[in-house]
Formats: structure tokens, sequence, C-alpha cells
């Protein structure tokens, strides 16, 4: 049975004592030391790491990138791929610390819970990273080497210790392409040259790029025609004259942050404005499932969230309960997690009613399309300096155009247009909201 030191030694992490030191050029150590590395290879397997579980409702992704390649080194729990899902990403992390030995799998395949992904070796990765000859384990072995086998150093490089074998195979490699010269040994002529040409000098271009669909938008593709083609749509519209609630914006913004750090927006006057309306209206709040109607005494506000992947809806859980600087407070929050693709399953399940801002970037108008199995959604759009009749006078006022999409199916047009009357009604005088 082979002993524990030299079985370190095999593995490079041995302490070699001095008394040792001039054995290590004998050709019986050599031949310990490779049959320690055979035995010790299959005592220290790899392991693989599979595909985790992502959710009950998702069973496969795509696998976007890899944060590694092989032969790079890990620590515990560190970030070594993104799986793309329909619906969020899915970070895959190392279960201990090691050195990535084999990737089963290239960027855009297809994989599915449980699959084999990736295998490392374990072992703590500060000893495993660097190059052999690096380490001062390794330095005797190399050493030997050198005085059996002298090496004169490279006219153009001096020699290195760590630039042993894989620098120069970098560079005869990049040496193995030469440019063509022209056969008269002049000047070299590439099509390099050809492409550096303006591109206004060729004239105007027609060139397509094809960029394969994410899942994320497939998804949101599917789920839209879904809609569409389930619910019975119909839109209502009207204004809203904003000058109450900007002047009572105005007036505590300012206490508010100082007080509570947080910024009071818009949003959580409609959201106030719709929890008190959808208590009136309950069948807005409600959905269809089967043959049957289901209502609710809550209200989960989906609040639409635009990303650089596409739109998100992350839900606020029993909106009625909170106040205005709660509301902005959890909107911050999934905000946040939204812009830096942190957002979980957890964070958009469900949703009874939705609320999307296009007045952010500038709409005036719109027809929010609903986002099943909800029965409406809220559309508001940009505040602009509108001249109003106002007792008799024409003043300019701050106007904001709302639209209510909904479901024919289960709201007839007077609670629909009820509804979106209520809405109005709260944000022009918000005094209205605390006696509601």
């Amino acid at each position: 049975m082979l002993s524990k030191r030299v079985v370190a030694l095999a593995r490079n992490r041995g302490m070699i004592p001095r008394s040792t030191v001039g054995i290590l050029a004998t050709p019986q150590y050599w031949e310990l030391t490779r049959r320690a590395q055979f035995h010790t290879t299959k005592l220290l397997k790899d392991e693989t790491v599979k595909v985790p579980q992502m959710a009950e409702s998702i069973s496969e992704g795509t696998l976007k990138t890899w944060q590694k390649k092989v032969g790079d080194t890990v620590a515990v729990d560190e970030e070594v791929a993104t799986i793309e899902t329909d619906k969020i990403d899915v970070s895959v992390n190392s279960p201990a610390a090691g050195k990535i030995t084999e990737l089963l799998v290239n960027e855009e395949d297809t994989v599915t819970v449980g699959q084999d992904l990736f295998r490392f070796a374990p072992g703590e990765a500060d000893e495993s990273s660097g190059s052999a000859a690096a380490s001062p384990e390794a330095t005797p072995q190399a050493e030997t080497k050198e005085a059996v086998e002298p090496k004169a150093p490279s006219p153009k490089q001096e020699p290195s210790p760590a630039a042993a074998q894989g620098s120069s195979k970098v560079e005869v490699k990049e040496k193995s392409k030469p440019v063509p010269a022209s056969k008269d040994g002049g000047k070299v002529s590439t099509s390099a040259s050809a492409q550096a040409t303006p591109a206004a000098a060729k004239g105007p271009t027609r060139n397509e790029n094809r960029v394969k669909m994410s899942r994320m938008r497939l998804r949101i593709a599917e789920r839209l025609k879904e809609s569409q083609n389930t619910a019975a749509f119909l839109t209502t519209f009207n204004e809203i004259d904003m000058s109450s609630l900007m002047e009572m914006r105005k007036r505590y913004k300012d206490e508010v942050l100082k007080q509570r750090e947080v910024k009071l927006g818009f949003m959580s006057a409609f959201s106030r404005a719709c929890t008190l309306a959808l208590k009136e209206i309950p069948a807005a709040n409600a959905s269809i499932e089967g043959d049957e109607i289901v209502y609710r005494d809550y209200v989960d506000l989906s609040v639409a969230v635009a990303t650089p992947k596409g739109l998100v809806t992350p839900v606020i859980r029993n909106a009625e309960s909170l106040s205005f600087v709660e509301f902005e407070r959890e909107l911050t929050a999934l905000g946040k997690k939204a812009k830096d693709n942190k957002l979980t399953l957890e964070d958009m399940a469900g949703g009874s009613f939705t609320i999307s801002n296009g007045g952010v970037f500038g709409s005036l108008y719109g027809t929010p399309i609903i986002n099943l199995p909800q029965s409406a959604v809220l559309g508001m759009h940009a505040t602009k300096d509108r001249p109003v009749v106002v007792d008799g006078q024409i003043v300019i006022r701050p106007i904001m155009i709302v639209a209510l999409t909904y479901d024919h199916r289960l709201l007839d047009g007077r609670e629909a247009v009820t509804f979106l009357v209520r809405v109005k009604e709260y944000i022009e005088d918000p005094r209205k909201m605390l006696l509601a």
C-alpha cells in the first residue's frame, strides 16, 4: 500500500524534506511517483455537476454562457454557467472548490433537468491554480528534468519556468499562419486591405443579421398570442388631471426621502387607487378557471418592468394593505432585481391585476394587453400640458391618458368604465383615498 507521503507527492501537495532532495533525480523515485499518480487518479475521480432543478413548470433551458473554461479554477458556490429559461436565468454554481476538467455541453445547446453539465476535480482552488512549474512542490521535478536535458534559451526570449511549453505552443500556432507574399517579391497583398475601404466608398449595403430568439422572448410571444386568442379584448380610455397628485408629491417628496429613504412616485398613488376601485368592481380582480369565476379579496399587483431581455411582471403581494411608502419600497426592490437579472419564479408567479406605465418611455396612447389569466390591465401614459376647460375657463393642466383593457367575458362596459372613473377620481383628489 502506498504511503500518505508518496500520494501527497504525486498530487504535488507534499512537503519535501531536505534529506530526500538528493534522490529526486533517481529513476526509482520517478517510477514510484508514476505509480502513485496512477493510483490516486482512481481515488480522486472528477465530480459531475448536473443541470439543477429549476422549477416545477420548467424542465429544460438553453445553456447561454460558460463563465469558466477547461482548466479554470473555481471556488465554492462560484458561478460556472448560466441557463436561460422562458421565465428567468438560472445560475449553475460549483458545489466545491476545484478545477474544471470537462464541459459536457456547448453554448446555445438545450439542456434538461438532471443532465450532466460539466466535470471538475475537487481540491483547493489556490493549489490547483497556475502552472505546475510555478508551484514550489513542482520545482525539484522541473530542475531535475532540466539537469538531465539541458535546454539552450531561445535567442528571442529569455527562459522562464512558467513558459515551459504552453507559451511556446501559442507562438508556433501564431507563426504557423504566415501571410502569403506576392510572387514578384513585392509588398504583401491581402483581402484585409480591401476590407479596410470605407463602407461609404462601396455604396449602400443590404446586409441581414439573423439572431436566434431567446427563450424569454419566445415565451412572451407565446403568452401574448395566447391572450389575444383567448380573451375578448376591449379597451376604454379616460383623461386624468394630475395637478393635485403632482402638488402633493412636490410638497412631501423631500420629507419622505429624508425620513424614509424612499423616492415618492406616481405608481404608489395609482396602485392605491386601483386597489380601492377593485373593491367596488371585484370582477376586474377575478379570473376564469374552466367554467368557474375565481373572485379574490386580495390584490396581488403585477407591475410591468422593462429589462434588456424583455418585459417582465414581478408581483407585489397584498398591495391593498400597503401604504404609499411601503409600496414604493417594494417596487424599488423588485425593479432593482429585474434590472440585475435576479428575479426568481416566486417574484413573478401569480398576480391578479396589472399596471403598465408606458409613459416613462414617452407613450401618449396605447392599448395594453391582458396578462392571462387576469381579466384587466391598466395602462398609464405620459403626462403632458394640455388646454382644458375648468369652471368655464380654458386653463393649462397636466393631463395623463389612461387606458383599461379588459376581458369582456368577465367585465361589461359599465363595470369597466366605472372602474376607470373611480381611478380618475382618486388621482384627481388624493384625499378621497384616505376616506375610502
